[in-house]
């Protein structure tokens, strides 16, 4: 166990280091060639290129040149994921496929799992910390609700840290850009005796923002975070290896919308004498608008801490029981402006906090992989406690309540793959579950209290069959389904009419896929094709209602969504020096029924809104945060510079997309338009290894995007009122960064 365990390590370390980083083979004619990257999509390892799944890697030197830094900018690296910001981690999205759940309700999962060290992140904000000490992210796209449980509905984020090491290394790496941001984390990992080893890693990372407040004089939309991470890994035995994690993070994000379009007209809260310049004196709105005049300032603050604990035993047949068991506390405390001016007058504000406590516990048997007939099999519990705390005012749209959201699952799950015939595999895999939820809502504004719960029995499957043409070829075909739990929609309005009708309905998935996954050129290019096709039925996602000018949020069941695409995806060891990947990704995701959504901000009915309540038909529309295309690609060159100790390297990535509403009522002013970011590096590495200096700049084109868009038409008087969220990358920046290695 302890070879395997340290050989696995190192095949995987190196495999995935990035381009010159990469270790290479010589292929019978003589080139390099791309080495084994191993996964462990299937919870067990593999071979990324037998997997039948539509998985792809990514290096922690990818994320380097893509400029990865923390987990709310994987999107420039996968071109079917994407990653919705808002004014606090807690509202975020992430989506594949175009499929992802935007929801306020703290009772609400994700349709994207995230899996960090074998252990689920049950609760999504949990994820977007810092990506520092990674060795590499598998991103599983379509259902994986049979292996990974009811937050799997759409995909799977699976994110593997560095292992404790049998020698003593250490790893300090410090980032500074023209923009103010800062960064540093070291590592260091090591033997404490002969069974015996650790890894410790500590970050920090601040950076001010993009947006300047100029009624405070502050700058907001940054992140000021520091992260802890340590492992102990024993192996007292061939047999027996033992992990123990913890990891702490806390940090303060002050995410802000800013105003890309103003009416002349708007009035704030319909006061005639409230116009712009009075309010919000020297804000003019426009798509590279970087100011805002704020009384209140925003702000979300929040720590977490966990603990995991992972047995594998190998027994003298070679099967492996694993026993995962994890803990984790997380909390929050956000503040925004409501009204979104600096008037004193007629301020108002939002805020409260979030708590949420996890337990896990999966127990894992998995066959030898050398098996005809391989299998996994497990029981898994879980439970989630989350509450929150909310209060709105002092002077409109007034709103106090407390609610709390429990969750318990208990599940079964097996997956067997029978190689039948000598190049033919067929897999087999099922899930049962049993999940309880029950919730508690005091209304304190209007005196109210209420409490329910309900309980869920589901099952879901997956059947494929793999065949291998060559040794350098293999196909695959499959179908899979998902669920995602019911839920109880614990926001404001939450009334005896909400409580009544009961939880929203499970969100279910069919999903097909084929594909093939093929080695060229002796071996070194990959080229991976998927083609698939999705169904969701009642797919759970909100929408908006505006009261009082203010706008409330609704979870509802969409009737029916489908998703159907291609994904290409291709790694290319061009020469010695030269490595290229590059990934494109077509997503048709459309509405097939919804009769019943809410209208966007000042819809009329000649463009669809009619009836009471006033409603709209968005079948055949497509859904937000679901691009059409959407292309990455990346390369590193490494070059000699003569007789100097060092080599030089040039690296750079590309990301581009179609346009995108981030509105699901389809609101016009909430679009994104198509956008390309390039980001570009040079850099010294000593032939040891022990230090690098790179000089990067990002968004070379300048290019400004949003992350996310609202409408802000009722509190400024039913006229136009736009906002959008930068990205962290709005404006070009460039920095320097320094590693050393001993």
């Amino acid at each position: 166990m302890r070879k395997l365990i340290r050989g696995v390590s190192v095949v995987t370390c190196v495999a995935v280091a990035g381009s010159a980083a990469y270790a290479q083979e010589q292929g019978a004619e003589g080139g390099p060639r791309l080495e084994e990257v191993v996964v462990t999509a299937q919870k067990r390892e593999q071979n990324i290129q037998d997997v039948p799944l539509a998985v792809s890697v990514v290096s922690s030197v990818q994320l380097e040149n893509a400029g990865v830094r923390e987990f709310a900018d994987m999107a420039k690296v996968s071109p079917s994921l994407q990653i919705r910001g808002a004014d606090q981690p807690v509202n975020a999205s992430v989506a594949l496929r175009g499929i992802g759940t935007f929801a306020f309700s703290i009772g609400v999962e994700p349709s994207v799992a995230v899996q960090l060290d074998d252990v689920p992140v049950a609760f999504q904000a949990r994820a977007f910390t810092d990506m520092t000490d990674v060795e590499r992210v598998e991103v599983l796209r379509g259902p994986q609700s049979t292996l990974y449980g009811k937050s799997a509905s759409a995909g799977l984020i699976n994110i593997t840290t560095r292992a404790p090491t049998a020698e003593l290394t250490s790893l300090i790496d410090v980032q500074a850009t023209t923009d103010e941001e800062y960064r540093a984390a070291l590592s260091i990992s090591g033997p404490i005796g002969s069974t015996l080893s650790y890894r410790l890693t500590g970050s920090h990372s601040d950076f001010a923002g993009n947006i300047e407040n100029i009624a405070t004089g502050k700058t907001l939309n940054g992140r000021d975070d520091t992260t802890f991470r340590g492992k102990l890994l024993w192996e007292p035995s061939e047999a027996l290896a033992i992990t123990l994690g913890a990891n702490y993070s806390e940090g303060t994000s002050t995410a802000v919308y800013a105003l890309s379009a103003l009416s002349p007209n708007a009035r704030l809260r319909g006061n005639p004498a409230l116009s712009p310049d009075v309010v919000m004196p020297g804000i003019t709105a426009g798509p590279d608008n970087l100011e805002i005049s704020h009384n209140v300032e925003p702000f979300a603050k929040s720590d977490g801490f966990g603990q995991s604990l992972k047995v594998a035993y190998e027994f003298a047949n070679d099967i492996t029981l694993m026993s995962i068991t994890s803990h984790d506390d997380f909390s929050l405390d956000d503040r925004l402006d409501v009204d979104r001016t600096s008037y004193p007058d007629l301020s108002n504000w939002q805020g409260g906090t979030f708590e949420a406590k996890v337990v896990t516990q999966e127990f894992r048997l998995v066959s030898p992989a050398s098996d005809t007939l391989q299998y996994t099999a497990g029981l898994y519990y879980g439970d989630n406690d989350l509450s929150r705390r909310f209060s709105r005012g002092p002077l409109f749209s007034l709103a106090n309540w407390y609610a709390t959201s429990d969750s318990t699952v208990k599940a079964v799950y097996g997956q067997l793959d029978w190689t039948f015939l000598p190049a033919t595999t067929a897999t087999l895999g099922a899930r049962y579950q049993n999940e309880e939820i029950a919730y508690t809502f005091n209304d304190i504004q209007n005196a109210a209290n209420f409490a329910g719960s309900s309980s869920d029995d589901a099952s879901t499957f997956r059947v494929g069959v793999r065949h291998d043409f060559t040794d350098e070829f293999m196909a695959f075909i499959a179908f899979a389904t998902g669920h995602k739990g019911q839920t109880y929609d614990l926001t404001t309005g939450f009334n005896a009419t909400r409580a009544a009708a009961g939880p929203v309905n499970p969100e279910t998935s069919d999903s097909y896929e084929i594909g093939f996954k093929s080695r060229l050129f002796d071996q070194r290019m990959t080229l991976n094709v998927t083609a698939f096709d999705v169904t969701y039925d009642d797919f759970q996602q909100q929408g908006i209602e505006t009261i009082g000018g203010v706008q409330n949020y609704r979870l509802t069941n969409v009737g029916t969504v489908k998703t159907q695409g291609v994904e290409i995806e291709t790694d290319f060891q061009a020469t010695t020096d030269l490595r290229l990947n590059a990934a494109v990704a077509y997503v048709d995701a459309m509405i097939d029924e919804f009769p019943g959504a809410n209208c966007y901000p000042g819809q009329t009915a000649a463009q669809g809104c009619a009836g009471t309540p006033a409603r709209q038909d968005l079948g055949g529309k497509r859904l937000p945060s679901a691009p059409e295309w959407k292309v990455n690609a990346g390369w590193e060159y490494e070059f000699g510079l003569g007789s100097l100790p060092f080599d030089g390297t040039f690296a750079g990535s590309y990301v581009w997309q179609s346009e995108q509403n981030f509105s699901l009522n389809q609101d016009p002013v909430t679009v994104q338009d198509a956008y390309g970011v390039l980001n570009l590096s040079v850099g010294l590495k000593q032939h040891s290894g022990h230090y690098r200096i790179v000089l990067f700049v990002n968004n070379v084109l300048d290019e400004g995007y949003a992350v996310n868009a609202g409408n802000q038409y009722g509190n400024f008087g039913n006229q136009l009122a736009t906002e959008f969220l930068p990205a962290r990358d709005f404006e070009r920046y460039a920095g320097a960064r320094l590693s050393l290695s001993f």
